[in-house]
Protein backbone atom coordinates (compact mmCIF):
# COMPACT_ATOMS: atom_id res chain seq x y z
CA UNK A 1 0.00 0.00 0.00
CA UNK A 2 1.03 3.17 -0.74
CA UNK A 3 2.45 6.00 1.95
CA UNK A 4 -0.47 8.32 0.23
CA UNK A 5 -3.06 5.86 1.19
CA UNK A 6 -1.45 4.86 4.31
CA UNK A 7 -2.27 9.05 5.43
CA UNK A 8 -5.56 8.40 3.68
CA UNK A 9 -6.67 5.98 5.87
CA UNK A 10 -5.25 7.37 9.09
CA UNK A 11 -6.86 10.49 7.99
CA UNK A 12 -10.47 8.23 7.72
CA UNK A 13 -9.87 7.02 11.31
CA UNK A 14 -9.40 10.29 12.32
CA UNK A 15 -12.56 11.33 10.79
CA UNK A 16 -14.30 8.97 12.15
CA UNK A 17 -13.65 9.27 15.48
CA UNK A 18 -15.32 12.56 15.09
CA UNK A 19 -18.35 11.74 13.79
CA UNK A 20 -18.76 9.14 17.08
CA UNK A 21 -22.77 9.07 17.85
CA UNK A 22 -24.55 7.49 20.87
CA UNK A 23 -22.61 6.06 24.11
CA UNK A 24 -18.96 6.69 22.46
CA UNK A 25 -20.32 9.93 21.95
CA UNK A 26 -20.82 10.43 25.42
CA UNK A 27 -17.92 9.28 26.56
CA UNK A 28 -16.15 11.04 24.36
CA UNK A 29 -17.75 14.32 25.31
CA UNK A 30 -16.28 14.49 29.00
CA UNK A 31 -12.71 14.37 27.26
CA UNK A 32 -9.88 17.06 27.67
CA UNK A 33 -8.84 18.34 24.05
CA UNK A 34 -5.56 20.09 24.30
CA UNK A 35 -3.30 21.95 21.58
CA UNK A 36 -0.91 18.97 20.42
CA UNK A 37 3.06 19.57 21.10
CA UNK A 38 4.29 17.70 18.56
CA UNK A 39 5.37 18.42 15.46
CA UNK A 40 4.42 16.90 11.70
CA UNK A 41 6.38 15.80 9.10
CA UNK A 42 5.23 14.25 5.54
CA UNK A 43 8.17 12.46 4.11
CA UNK A 44 10.74 13.91 6.02
CA UNK A 45 9.43 17.69 5.49
CA UNK A 46 7.59 19.31 8.34
CA UNK A 47 4.15 20.62 7.71
CA UNK A 48 1.92 22.75 9.89
CA UNK A 49 -0.88 20.83 10.62
CA UNK A 50 -3.90 21.98 13.75
CA UNK A 51 -4.02 18.76 16.23
CA UNK A 52 -5.15 18.36 19.07
CA UNK A 53 -4.45 15.88 21.55
CA UNK A 54 -7.24 14.06 23.03
CA UNK A 55 -6.91 11.01 25.81
CA UNK A 56 -3.51 10.65 24.11
CA UNK A 57 -4.33 10.58 20.56
CA UNK A 58 -3.58 13.38 17.84
CA UNK A 59 -6.65 14.78 16.12
CA UNK A 60 -6.20 16.34 13.13
CA UNK A 61 -8.52 17.91 10.34
CA UNK A 62 -8.90 16.00 7.21
CA UNK A 63 -8.99 18.36 5.05
CA UNK A 64 -5.61 19.39 6.92
CA UNK A 65 -4.00 15.85 6.41
CA UNK A 66 -5.46 16.45 2.80
CA UNK A 67 -3.59 19.62 2.26
CA UNK A 68 -0.34 17.91 3.51
CA UNK A 69 -0.17 14.45 1.83
CA UNK A 70 -2.11 15.69 -1.79
CA UNK A 71 -5.48 14.06 -1.49
CA UNK A 72 -9.03 15.47 -2.66
CA UNK A 73 -11.58 16.44 0.12
CA UNK A 74 -14.89 17.60 -0.68
CA UNK A 75 -18.22 17.97 0.74
CA UNK A 76 -21.81 17.62 -0.60
CA UNK A 77 -24.17 20.23 1.17
CA UNK A 78 -27.10 18.34 -0.24
CA UNK A 79 -26.46 14.64 1.35
CA UNK A 80 -24.61 15.87 4.13
CA UNK A 81 -21.58 14.01 2.98
CA UNK A 82 -17.92 14.07 3.37
CA UNK A 83 -15.94 12.66 -0.03
CA UNK A 84 -12.20 11.52 -0.28
CA UNK A 85 -10.62 10.63 -3.82
CA UNK A 86 -7.02 9.41 -3.10
CA UNK A 87 -6.88 9.91 -6.72
CA UNK A 88 -7.49 13.83 -7.02
CA UNK A 89 -4.87 16.09 -5.58
CA UNK A 90 -6.07 18.40 -2.96
CA UNK A 91 -8.13 21.73 -4.15
CA UNK A 92 -8.96 24.53 -1.99
CA UNK A 93 -13.03 25.39 -1.66
CA UNK A 94 -13.53 28.13 -3.93
CA UNK A 95 -14.42 31.21 -1.86
CA UNK A 96 -17.74 32.49 -1.40
CA UNK A 97 -17.18 35.56 -3.31
CA UNK A 98 -14.18 37.50 -3.80
CA UNK A 99 -14.13 41.10 -4.18
CA UNK A 100 -13.77 43.15 -7.50
CA UNK A 101 -10.46 45.04 -7.70
CA UNK A 102 -10.85 48.36 -7.87
CA UNK A 103 -9.81 50.43 -11.34
CA UNK A 104 -6.52 50.87 -11.18
CA UNK A 105 -6.49 48.83 -7.48
CA UNK A 106 -3.00 46.59 -6.99
CA UNK A 107 -3.59 43.50 -5.36
CA UNK A 108 -1.25 42.46 -2.59
CA UNK A 109 1.09 39.85 -4.24
CA UNK A 110 1.15 36.17 -2.65
CA UNK A 111 5.08 36.05 -2.62
CA UNK A 112 7.96 36.92 -0.39
CA UNK A 113 9.30 39.83 -3.08
CA UNK A 114 9.22 42.91 -1.85
CA UNK A 115 5.66 44.93 -1.80
CA UNK A 116 6.41 48.59 -1.77
CA UNK A 117 3.45 50.44 -3.23
CA UNK A 118 4.46 54.25 -3.73
CA UNK A 119 2.94 57.24 -3.44
CA UNK A 120 -0.44 57.70 -5.27
CA UNK A 121 -1.01 53.56 -5.48
CA UNK A 122 -4.41 52.13 -4.82
CA UNK A 123 -4.22 49.22 -2.88
CA UNK A 124 -7.48 46.25 -2.62
CA UNK A 125 -7.60 44.85 0.67
CA UNK A 126 -8.85 41.07 1.49
CA UNK A 127 -12.60 43.46 2.58
CA UNK A 128 -12.82 44.37 -0.81
CA UNK A 129 -12.38 48.21 0.43
CA UNK A 130 -8.86 50.23 -0.72
CA UNK A 131 -6.73 52.32 0.54
CA UNK A 132 -3.97 55.37 -1.25
CA UNK A 133 -0.55 55.81 -0.36
CA UNK A 134 0.02 58.84 0.53
CA UNK A 135 3.93 58.15 1.83
CA UNK A 136 5.49 54.92 1.02
CA UNK A 137 7.76 52.97 2.83
CA UNK A 138 11.43 53.14 2.51
CA UNK A 139 12.99 50.27 0.54
CA UNK A 140 14.18 46.98 2.15
CA UNK A 141 17.49 46.16 2.08
CA UNK A 142 19.12 42.47 1.44
CA UNK A 143 18.05 39.72 3.00
CA UNK A 144 20.85 37.63 5.03
CA UNK A 145 23.03 35.95 3.54
CA UNK A 146 23.84 32.45 4.12
CA UNK A 147 26.39 31.76 7.03
CA UNK A 148 25.59 27.86 7.15
CA UNK A 149 24.00 24.90 4.94
CA UNK A 150 20.63 26.54 5.33
CA UNK A 151 19.39 23.21 2.87
CA UNK A 152 19.42 21.49 6.54
CA UNK A 153 16.47 22.83 7.94
CA UNK A 154 12.82 21.78 7.64
CA UNK A 155 10.99 23.64 4.55
CA UNK A 156 8.70 26.19 6.30
CA UNK A 157 5.54 27.20 5.00
CA UNK A 158 4.63 30.69 3.91
CA UNK A 159 1.51 32.03 5.14
CA UNK A 160 -1.14 33.88 3.30
CA UNK A 161 -0.01 37.78 2.29
CA UNK A 162 -3.31 38.63 3.85
CA UNK A 163 -4.58 42.53 5.08
CA UNK A 164 -6.05 44.07 7.92
CA UNK A 165 -8.35 47.33 8.63
CA UNK A 166 -9.29 48.92 11.19
CA UNK A 167 -12.62 51.32 10.72
CA UNK A 168 -13.39 52.21 14.52
CA UNK A 169 -12.12 53.93 17.62
CA UNK A 170 -8.24 55.27 17.38
CA UNK A 171 -7.09 52.61 15.07
CA UNK A 172 -9.41 53.99 12.74
CA UNK A 173 -7.70 54.59 9.34
CA UNK A 174 -4.99 51.96 10.02
CA UNK A 175 -4.45 49.10 7.46
CA UNK A 176 -1.63 46.20 8.11
CA UNK A 177 -0.05 44.39 5.61
CA UNK A 178 1.64 41.21 6.20
CA UNK A 179 5.14 41.37 5.01
CA UNK A 180 6.76 38.00 3.53
CA UNK A 181 9.99 39.36 2.28
CA UNK A 182 11.00 40.59 6.00
CA UNK A 183 9.04 37.48 7.28
CA UNK A 184 12.14 35.64 5.41
CA UNK A 185 14.15 37.89 7.08
CA UNK A 186 13.70 37.05 10.50
CA UNK A 187 13.79 33.61 9.36
CA UNK A 188 17.43 33.40 7.82
CA UNK A 189 18.88 35.84 10.89
CA UNK A 190 17.93 32.64 12.92
CA UNK A 191 18.67 30.15 10.48
CA UNK A 192 22.11 31.86 10.92
CA UNK A 193 21.62 32.07 14.36
CA UNK A 194 21.17 28.34 15.23
CA UNK A 195 24.44 27.49 13.58
CA UNK A 196 26.08 29.40 16.46
CA UNK A 197 24.17 26.93 19.11
CA UNK A 198 25.96 24.46 20.54
CA UNK A 199 22.60 22.83 21.25
CA UNK A 200 21.16 22.98 17.91
CA UNK A 201 24.59 22.54 15.55
CA UNK A 202 27.85 20.52 15.69
CA UNK A 203 30.13 19.87 13.47
CA UNK A 204 28.39 21.60 10.65
CA UNK A 205 25.41 20.12 10.95
CA UNK A 206 21.80 20.76 12.42
CA UNK A 207 21.45 18.08 15.41
CA UNK A 208 17.84 16.20 15.33
CA UNK A 209 15.99 14.13 17.90
CA UNK A 210 16.25 10.54 18.76
CA UNK A 211 13.23 10.32 16.57
CA UNK A 212 15.23 11.93 13.34
CA UNK A 213 13.66 15.20 13.55
CA UNK A 214 15.50 19.04 13.36
CA UNK A 215 15.37 20.46 17.25
CA UNK A 216 14.65 23.60 15.54
CA UNK A 217 11.45 24.76 15.19
CA UNK A 218 10.20 27.37 13.54
CA UNK A 219 6.97 28.66 12.38
CA UNK A 220 6.62 31.54 9.53
CA UNK A 221 3.34 32.85 11.66
CA UNK A 222 2.05 33.60 14.70
CA UNK A 223 -1.34 32.55 15.42
CA UNK A 224 -1.78 31.99 18.75
CA UNK A 225 -1.72 34.01 22.05
CA UNK A 226 1.13 34.62 24.52
CA UNK A 227 4.99 34.59 24.71
CA UNK A 228 5.11 37.31 21.77
CA UNK A 229 7.40 39.82 22.04
CA UNK A 230 7.09 42.59 19.44
CA UNK A 231 9.51 45.12 18.52
CA UNK A 232 10.02 47.83 15.63
CA UNK A 233 12.03 48.97 13.60
CA UNK A 234 14.75 46.28 12.44
CA UNK A 235 16.97 45.23 14.71
CA UNK A 236 18.73 41.93 14.56
CA UNK A 237 20.23 41.80 17.90
CA UNK A 238 16.74 42.15 19.19
CA UNK A 239 15.33 39.05 17.39
CA UNK A 240 18.54 36.73 18.18
CA UNK A 241 18.81 37.65 22.01
CA UNK A 242 15.16 36.11 22.65
CA UNK A 243 16.74 33.20 20.49
CA UNK A 244 19.91 32.56 22.35
CA UNK A 245 17.81 32.81 25.19
CA UNK A 246 16.67 29.27 24.61
CA UNK A 247 17.17 27.76 21.08
CA UNK A 248 15.53 24.47 21.64
CA UNK A 249 12.00 26.00 22.48
CA UNK A 250 9.53 25.78 19.33
CA UNK A 251 9.39 29.86 17.60
CA UNK A 252 7.19 31.78 15.41
CA UNK A 253 7.76 35.22 13.73
CA UNK A 254 6.20 37.05 11.97
CA UNK A 255 6.27 41.10 9.95
CA UNK A 256 3.70 43.52 9.42
CA UNK A 257 3.60 46.79 7.29
CA UNK A 258 1.48 49.69 9.41
CA UNK A 259 -0.79 52.04 7.64
CA UNK A 260 -2.82 54.88 8.86
CA UNK A 261 -4.78 57.03 6.28
CA UNK A 262 -2.23 56.03 3.73
CA UNK A 263 0.80 57.22 5.65
CA UNK A 264 3.33 54.25 5.80
CA UNK A 265 4.00 54.01 10.04
CA UNK A 266 6.53 51.47 10.71
CA UNK A 267 6.84 47.58 9.62
CA UNK A 268 6.26 45.60 12.91
CA UNK A 269 8.41 42.71 14.13
CA UNK A 270 6.96 39.63 16.41
CA UNK A 271 8.82 36.71 17.82
CA UNK A 272 6.82 34.28 19.96
CA UNK A 273 7.89 31.54 22.09
CA UNK A 274 6.93 28.19 23.57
Amino acid sequence: MSRKKDMLLMAAGLLAGTLAVGPMANAAAGLLAEPSTQTFFVNGTQVDLEAYAINGHNYVQLRDVGRAVDFNVSYDGTDNSVHINSDAPYAEDAPASTPAPAAGAIRVPQSDEPFRPLEGDVVLLDDGTTFTVTKAKPEEPPLPSPACDWSQFPELELPKAETRTWTEGKAAGTVAIRNLYETRRMQYTLYNAASNCPELWENGTLKRSSKGNPIFQLKLAITEEGGVQPFWPWREEQLTQVFYSAPMARYAVSAWDYYKNGQFLYTKYSIQTK
